[in-house]
């Protein structure tokens, strides 16, 4: 198996834009997703597949991941960019995405939030909301 390859926020809105069959996968938890925010790519008429490598509270690995994909209309051809806080969630789950059939799959570098500032704070570095890509509250 060739790895995970990560990609830049940018580069991965752009392959989102362009290619009909690509999907960008937040593995984040629903507490991330409700009180942070999420990558908007209404612009480009897609939707974020909210599928979570680990379960909150507990923070066990999503045992039902994989089928999560499937459902989630994920092929063996889809381009698959998984993004996470700040990177390291989101390679896991590639890999297992890759040992679970979908050899196209890719991290994205920073993640959502990025790694943290000179304050402590996250998003202000690097990541999808640092490179000005459109996101929301839910």
């Amino acid at each position: 198996m060739p790895g995970v390859p990560d990609i830049s926020p940018r580069a991965t809105y752009q392959a989102l834009a362009e290619d009909p069959d690509a999907v960008l996968v937040d593995v984040r938890t629903d507490a991330e997703w409700n009180f942070v925010g999420l990558p908007d790519l209404g612009a480009v008429g897609k939707q974020v597949a909210l599928i979570p490598w680990q379960v909150y509270p507990s923070m066990q690995v999503n045992g039902a991941f994989v089928e999560q994909l499937h459902r989630a209309g994920a092929t063996p051809l889809s381009k698959l960019y998984f993004i996470c806080r700040s990177g390291a969630r989101s390679l896991a789950a590639g890999q297992a995405a890759q040992q679970g059939g979908f050899p196209h799959a890719f991290n994205v570098a920073d993640g959502f939030e990025g790694p943290v500032d000179q304050d402590g704070h996250r998003g202000a570095v690097a990541g999808w909301k640092a490179d000005g890509l459109p996101w929301r509250q839910r």
